[in-house]
């Protein structure tokens, strides 16, 4: 269908849906330009350029394409953008109409674009993830022989992180281009320290980028020509699939602190180094319930290990674990040496993950833990306190309401403790864990569950692992300047940095001086100057600088932290004062926030052209509903797990439930020989019933091994993976893969394996049900002669009697002798739910219902199907 990687993975995506893109590709990861219809498109060029100044980065994305083929297709131009950057500006020419993007508070653009899709205008919403915000997508369908130009703009404040500032560019143009060229310049009032750059490319581009360094200034090329991009010699597809990093860092003074004054803005820098790192109170408390099984828990306990030998003889600490119950490995903080160490490392290799999620009480008892070391006078006042939560999950026992949970942490939390959040995977309620860590002078990251766990719960704790200072304040004077971001910070760690905003009061002034003040093992007095106009002249004469980097840096960081405190914001009216100034910046610098949108318009023969809306929500595009098919004889696993089989030959329906643990992993089907594995993962309810945590389905995983592409099915969202490349639903999309708002998904995988996965939603307060996932698979199916798992032993059919039918001890339910691989059971006359026609109240299936999690019926135990990770294949029974 395409050339390239992309013809893998459209050829994929369609077998997996039975060609239900329509009229989309999903660019999932990488920077990518990419047509959906055909392979007569013609890139003619493909560049990037970021222009860095005083680490405020303005990256430019453009391309020229041309639809070379005999008939109208659509072109797409599809970009990620780093998480924390903000677009500013796009620009699209088709045919020499020149389309133009602005940036208006939501509802308006949203009325606008109303109005031109009314008109019967050419229209398109292009959408991307709140969460991430991270992939910008727009497409436009256009005629034989067109032209279309693409420009995006974008802007983001370089974080420094373990001494490092790091500029990523994510390049996928998808095919071959005649023109691909990377720039990125770089200029530092105060001098560049050092500067590198590195790719993900491959070997054959390790040795293709430039580097011109001078004291202020560097500029990095990667301009690879036509035969250097190819795969090999003679391909015709493209190797350029990867990441361009350029990492540098600036020179400092040794007051550490660099004041620059620039458009009637300013911007403090302070970033101290030859300091003595202060001792830190860490209490780890860490998530063990059942859906930490796995992956999860073994790369967490890995990277504790290496986190608690890094502590040093100054520090004190202690390990919380929790899952229904709340464990701690010692009651009080210990001193971190070599012998505490060990024990608790001992301590947490043995921690077997079950249970429910009790996030409220294991915080309590950490902050419990810190002011009780407090009170003792076992805390050195000039040290740093610090509760690390590493989770990956919604409370589930105990207080449930997020709400609640995390006013009750605030309660407690002193001023001199900070409260840092890991959350780990998709299935963890992301924005509840930043609230509560940015709520007690924390933060939260996001820690992706695979195979490099480990390494980024140990890189985030690397950040935080050396506090320098304490109660740092940066002040001004008072007359000389107005609307100063944050400038009170509670520590500054080691390798980071602070920054301060604001604007110039008019005045006769011809220099700016600030005040910082900190706290360490001996306090701060730090003055620093800079002349108001010296940098403006200096900025002049460099081509590439960003002249404009003050005002928009100060805009930026103002609705960034605007941002923060919306999520925290007390009443409605607060929120809705901080709405209006957030919208308002975002209208005056051209931001596209999550409360703006973009609308590009454009004008052809004097009449406006409204084309693209541009906005924060929650999918990545509009799609259309494809009905499912109701095969006759079907496969279930609803409810409890309840597995309910129709067995063609015998013409006999067998039901079992699996009476297993919360996280543990089922594997359904396994088929080595078509490359496909079926698994499902367990939740549990929120409270006990009857002495019994109910268990279902919360997670289904379809993996194709083959194509290497990868569904997870969860109950808040939808995951496709494939290789680096993966891209999110959610439930309330709708669109042509088969996610039909709110009741189902569908995957087919090759045409031969089709899969109905049911959401099942319950009210989110309910006191015990959680939402769950019910499957269905056709019997049908071709599987391959080596397929097994609870479901795929039974596609080849075993012979089944039943005989000796009788009165039960339930009247209603009739009792019976089954004879089926050599056993006989006793089997009772019941009935299961069928819920894909009536998703409420079901449809009875009468069937013969086997005891003791089908033993006797299934192959070994139901243990013998309980698996590692989502993606793994069973082993023989």
């Amino acid at each position: 269908i395409l050339e390239g990687s992309w013809k893998c993975i459209i050829q994929t995506i369609l077998s997996f849906f039975l060609s239900f893109f329509l009229i989309h590709v999903l660019c999932f990861d990488y920077l990518c330009m990419q047509a959906i219809q055909g392979n007569d498109i013609t890139v003619k060029s493909y560049k990037v350029e970021s222009r860095i100044t005083s680490r405020f980065a303005h990256t430019t994305v453009k391309s020229s394409v041309v639809n070379s083929g005999p008939n109208a297709q659509s072109i797409g131009f599809n970009v990620q953008i780093p998480k924390r950057a903000f677009i500013n500006n796009f620009t699209m020419n088709v045919n020499g109409i020149t389309f133009v993007g602005s940036v208006k508070e939501k509802t308006v653009a949203r009325n606008l674009y109303a109005q031109a899709r009314a008109r019967g205008k050419a229209a398109g919403i292009v959408r991307t993830n709140s969460q991430a915000m991270e992939t910008f997508r727009t497409e436009v369908h256009v005629p034989p022989g067109s032209k279309v130009e693409f420009e995006l703009h974008y802007q983001e404040m370089m974080q420094r992180k373990l001494g490092v500032y790091q500029h990523m560019l994510h390049l996928q143009p998808g095919r071959l281009v005649p023109l691909l060229q990377v720039d990125v310049y770089i200029f530092e009032p105060k001098g560049i320290k050092f500067v590198t750059a590195s790719n993900t490319l491959g070997e054959q581009f390790a040795d293709l980028t430039k580097i011109s360094h001078a004291k202020e200034k560097a500029h990095i090329v990667f301009k690879p020509t036509l035969q250097q991009q190819r795969k090999c010699e003679n391909c015709t597809e493209s190797a350029v699939d990867g990441v361009f990093t350029v990492k540098y860092d600036v020179e400092r003074e040794n007051n550490a602190g660099e004041l620059q004054v620039s458009d009637g803005h300013f911007i403090q820098f302070f970033a101290p180094s030859d300091l003595s790192p202060l001792s830190k109170n860490i209490v780890f408390v860490i998530d063990v319930s059942g859906s930490m099984w796995g992956l999860k828990m073994k790369q967490t306990v890995e990277a504790m290990k290496a986190i608690l030998d890094d502590l040093s003889m100054d520090d004190y600490f202690s390990i919380i674990d929790f899952n229904h119950n709340v464990r701690c490995w010692s009651e009080d903080l210990v001193q971190a040496s070599s012998l505490q160490v060990d024990e608790a490392k001992k301590y947490v290799q043995s921690i077997k993950p079950n249970g429910g999620t009790n996030i409220n009480e294991a915080l309590l008892r950490a902050v419990q833990m810190l002011v009780r070391a407090s009170n003792q006078g076992l805390i050195d006042p000039r040290s740093v306190s610090m509760i690390i939560l590493v989770s990956d999950g919604d409370p589930t026992v105990g207080e449930i309401k997020l709400s609640t949970i995390q006013k009750n942490v605030k309660r407690v939390m002193r001023e001199e403790f900070s409260l840092f959040s890991l959350g780990i995977g998709f299935d963890v309620d992301f924005d509840f864990l930043e609230r509560m860590a940015m709520d007690n002078r924390g933060v939260a990251q996001r820690i992706y569950a695979n195979h490099d766990a480990a390494e980024q719960l140990k890189t985030f704790y690397s950040q935080v692992s050396s506090p320098l200072l304490r109660s740092i304040t940066i002040n001004f004077p008072e007359n000389a300047v107005n609307n100063v971001t944050q400038n009170r910070f509670d520590k500054f760690f080691s390798g980071s940095e602070l920054i301060v905003a604001g604007k110039l009061q008019p005045s006769d002034l011809t220099t700016l001086q600030s005040f910082t003040t900190a706290a360490a093992n001996m306090d701060l007095n730090i003055q620093t100057e800079a002349d108001i106009r010296e940098l403006d002249s200096v900025l002049g004469t460099h081509q590439h600088s960003f002249t404009g980097f003050a005002r928009q840096m100060w805009a930026y960081i103002t609705v960034n932290q605007l941002l923060a405190e919306r999520s925290l914001a007390p009443t409605a009216s607060k929120k809705r004062r901080i709405t209006q100034r957030i919208v308002a910046l975002a209208l005056e610098h051209q931001f596209v926030t999550p409360l703006t949108a973009m609308l590009v318009e454009g004008h052809d023969q004097g009449r406006p052209e409204r084309l693209i809306l541009k906005e924060y929500c929650s999918t990545t595009a509009t799609y259309s509903i494809v009905n499912l098919p109701h095969p006759f004889d079907f496969i279930a696993v609803d409810s409890d797990p309840h597995f309910i089989m129709h067995l063609p030959k015998s013409n006999v329906d067998i039901c079992f439930n699996i009476d297993s643990k919360p996280g543990h992993i089922l594997n359904l089907i396994s088929d080595p020989g078509t490359g496909v594995t079926i698994n499902g993962q367990l939740v549990g309810s929120k409270k006990m019933k009857n002495n019994k945590i109910q268990t279902y389905f919360g997670t289904i995983s379809i993996y194709s091994k083959t194509d290497s592409v990868q569904v997870i099915v969860g109950t808040d969202r939808i995951d496709l993976m494939e290789g680096r490349n993966n891209h999110s639903f959610s439930w309330g999309a709708t669109v042509e893969v088969t996610i039909v708002k709110e009741q189902h998904v569908t995957v087919t995988i090759d045409g031969k394996i089709s899969v109905t996965v049911l959401l099942h939603s319950v009210w989110k307060k309910h006191p015990v049900q959680v939402d769950f996932l019910g499957i269905y698979m056709s019997s049908d199916n071709k599987y391959s002669t080596q397929v097994h798992g609870l479901i795929g032993q039974f596609a080849q059919e075993p012979k089944v009697k039943v005989y000796g039918v009788h009165e039960g001890a339930d009247p209603k339910k009739k009792e019976a002798t089954m004879e089926v691989k050599g056993n006989k059971l006793a089997v009772t006359r019941g009935w299961q739910k069928d819920y894909r026609r009536d998703k409420k109240r079901g449809s009875d299936v009468y069937c013969w219902f086997i005891h003791n999690s089908g033993k006797g019926f299934i192959d070994g135990s139901y243990t013998n199907y309980i698996l590692p990770q989502l993606d793994s294949f069973l082993t023989a029974i």
